[in-house]
Order: C-alpha cells, then sequence, then structure tokens
C-alpha cells in the first residue's frame, strides 16, 4: 500500500508551459517559419481588439466558448475550418479575409528575413497563398 495519510492529496508537480521559441535557429543557420496557428490567431486577436470587444462577446456571437477561442488566439489550438470561419464570421470577416490577412502577415514576417524580397525562400516562384488538407 501507501505510506500517505488517508486523507492527503498526493501532489504531481506538472512542468511549467514551455514559452513559444520565436523563430530559434535551424542547424542550417536559417530561421523556422512562422506556425499558421500563430498567425491566424494573431489576426483575429489584433481584429478582435480593434473592434474593442471582449472575447466574451466574439465566442458568444461565433458560438463557441471562450476559452476555446482565447486558446485559438494565442495559437494554442489548431482550430478547424468552421470554427475559423465562425471567429471571422463573429468579427464582420470573411474566411477568405481572415486567412489573406494571415498570408499577408506571413509575407510581412518571412521578408523580413530574406535580404532583398518577399520571398520566403531564395528563388522561390510562390508568392500566393497555397493551403493543403
Amino acid at each position: 500500500m501507501s505510506n500517505q495519510p488517508l486523507n492527503e492529496a498526493r501532489v504531481i508537480p506538472l512542468r511549467p508551459p514551455a514559452a513559444r521559441p520565436a523563430a530559434a535557429p535551424s542547424q542550417q543557420g536559417e530561421t523556422k517559419e512562422p506556425l499558421w496557428r500563430d498567425l491566424v490567431g494573431d489576426v483575429l486577436r489584433r481584429e478582435r481588439l480593434t473592434q474593442e470587444r471582449t472575447l466574451k462577446d466574439v465566442a458568444d456571437a461565433a458560438r463557441i466558448s471562450m476559452p476555446y477561442l482565447s486558446e485559438v488566439e494565442r495559437g494554442r489550438k489548431e482550430a478547424s475550418s468552421e470554427v475559423l470561419a465562425a471567429a471571422a464570421h463573429a468579427l464582420g470577416l470573411g474566411l477568405g479575409d481572415l486567412l489573406s490577412r494571415a498570408q499577408g502577415e506571413l509575407v510581412r514576417i518571412t521578408s523580413r528575413r530574406v535580404p532583398g524580397g518577399s520571398r520566403s525562400r531564395a528563388g522561390s516562384p510562390y508568392d500566393g497563398m497555397c493551403l493543403a488538407a
């Protein structure tokens, strides 16, 4: 059996949540690409704050839970297209608007790292948005 007294709970310490690495250098000296969920979450949060709306207000309008929307905004959850569309519509945006803004953020962020252009990889012919399922 156990050596613990009967009415005491055993505490199991958890590791503190790790901070998201901000584009840590890889072995080849390149930086990591930003995560799509971070970009989309940033766009959602920025639009909500621009409209001076609360997390609860937007979550209620989107018919999703407030904690889940918070996780999406912080880039902790990979939201489905239905959830993203609901959150976008609650903010007066279409899903295409949300994804286009996130793609613009991606181009803006990655163009800072590559000298002389908006391409994330030197010589890449792809400047548009591409989503894969």
